[in-house]
């Protein structure tokens, strides 16, 4: 599998570091509200990225933070009266709410800022007594001058970087350029013992210590948003290299930008949307289908239109799928044809190699089409082989699992029999003639939201 590596501006085959395992870090939300449209991108991508490495046999180390304590959730606590725990603990039950909606699996660690300040004390220190660090009236800055390479995941010089810095007001820093390790509490702000004083960790920071304390020194991939780049990727690798002596990261990668109706998402705009708020007038499958349609390093315009889209598209996917169970009850025992098979098995071939080609969604999406297209003209036939429809089932299943579609197949076992058995009964009174108790029947099912189609194997019903 190639990835684009966002250090090197280039395509580069993943050799994981240790045999057979990947270790990836991703950047998760500071949880001081419900989750926005944009931070579902990078949730849906790199859960695709876990996916389908685990496809293809490697062990898969996943590690995502909650950013637990920062300005913003200390600002919502106050608003509220409450304390910032009340409101962290509040928005990461929230945020486990969306996620699970969207198919994200759980992270193999979701670690909390506030339950590694031990593991950032230590780096802290670490870095004051190697010199790239100084403590200011109970605040810890490190000196991006000091590290050599700082600015090569940006990609911009160091003149560049520095002409957009500023001391602000209250910072007692030597140089614009530096930031904060460790923040001195101020009145009224939660804080933590430190051999500088009471205080907190800086953003950077936190990452940093997690990525360390549960994949080691060195990872395989860190990702996150084009957004994280400058200053937050670039502070974390000058950190932890400086701390540590050795790479941090040997391949990042970054999905592209969300705009809303073509211009960019802001409250101010009025076109910031919560993932909470889209799935309930559309569900959330259609928002995972979006997020995931595009190669993830392009952009991606969010528009009602394009949710409608990936609505449509889902329904065609769940129509096919719903068809192999329906024809698998009506199947022949005959071999199935080698070129049938052949043409099925071509369909995951093409799928793997748009996502070897740097995770390639939008390519492996268009094939899964192509698969459809193939099990309605090769599969679905009048007298459908067995074997055939188990086949491509199969494929079906394992493709769209990959991408973490097609997800909200199971119901109600006790209706579906109610609704078999008035099909059943409609079916009968047809055979009879009796053709306003079977008008009666289709209506009783019209009511229950489920459409008949008759088709040469019998009659079919879906959900509308």
């Amino acid at each position: 599998m190639k990835i684009y590596n966002t250090l090197t501006r280039k395509k580069e085959e993943l050799t994981p570091l240790h045999d057979g395992e990947v270790r990836i870090y991703a950047c998760g939300p500071t949880v001081y509200n419900y989750i926005h449209i944009g931070n579902a991108r990078p949730i849906c991508v790199f859960d695709v990225l876990r996916r389908y490495l685990e496809y293809r046999g490697y062990r898969v180390t996943f590690v995502q933070n909650f950013t637990d304590i920062d300005d913003k959730i200390i600002n919502r606590a106050n608003e509220e009266g409450v304390s910032y725990k009340e409101i962290s603990e509040k928005y990461i039950a929230e945020y486990k709410v969306d996620a699970a909606g969207l198919n994200v699996r759980e992270a193999t660690v979701h670690p909390k800022a506030t339950e590694n300040i031990d593991e950032i004390l230590a780096i802290v220190s670490a870095l004051i007594e190697k010199g790239y660090a100084y403590e200011s009236q109970g605040d810890v800055y490190f000196s991006p001058k000091k590290f050599s390479e700082y600015g090569k995941l940006s990609h911009q010089p160091l003149e560049e970087l520095e002409a957009g810095a500023r001391i602000n007001i209250g910072e007692t820093k030597r140089d614009a350029m530096d930031f904060a390790l460790w923040k001195a509490a101020k009145p009224g702000e939660p804080y933590w013992e430190s051999p500088w004083g009471r205080g907190r960790p800086g953003w950077h920071i936190e990452c940093s210590a997690m990525s360390r304390r549960f994949l080691g020194n060195t990872i395989d991939i860190h990702c996150g948003g084009q957004d994280l780049i400058f200053p937050h990727h670039e502070n974390e690798i000058a950190q932890s290299e400086c701390c540590n002596g050795v790479p941090f990261a040997r391949y990042w990668m970054h999905n592209g930008f969300i705009t809303v109706d073509n211009q960019k998402m802001s409250k101010s705009l009025g076109n910031f949307f919560t993932v909470r708020d889209v799935s309930e007038q559309f569900g959330y499958e259609p928002i995972r289908y979006l997020m995931i349609s595009c190669q993830y390093r392009s952009p991606i315009n969010y528009s009602y239109d394009s949710l409608k889209q990936c609505k449509a598209s889902l329904e065609r996917l769940y129509t096919c799928r719903d068809s192999l169970d329906f024809a698998a009850q009506n199947a022949a025992n005959v071999p199935m044809d080698p070129q049938v098979k052949a043409a099925l098995e071509r369909h995951v071939a093409a799928f793997c190699a748009a996502m070897d080609d740097d995770l390639n969604t939008a390519d492996a999406i268009a094939s899964v089409f192509e698969l459809v297209r193939d099990i309605n003209k090769l599969v679905l036939t009048e007298v459908p082989s067995k074997e055939a429809v188990t086949c491509a089932a199969e494929i079906f299943d394992e493709l769209t699992g990959v991408l973490g579609l097609v997800y909200n197949r199971k119901s109600d076992a006790s209706l579906d029999d109610e609704i078999n058995g008035l099909v059943a009964q409609r079916t009968k009174a047809r055979q009879e003639k009796n053709w306003a108790e079977a008008d009666r029947i289709r209506d009783q099912l019209k009511e229950m939201g489920i459409v008949l189609e008759d088709t040469p194997q019998g009659v079919k019903w879906r959900r509308a």
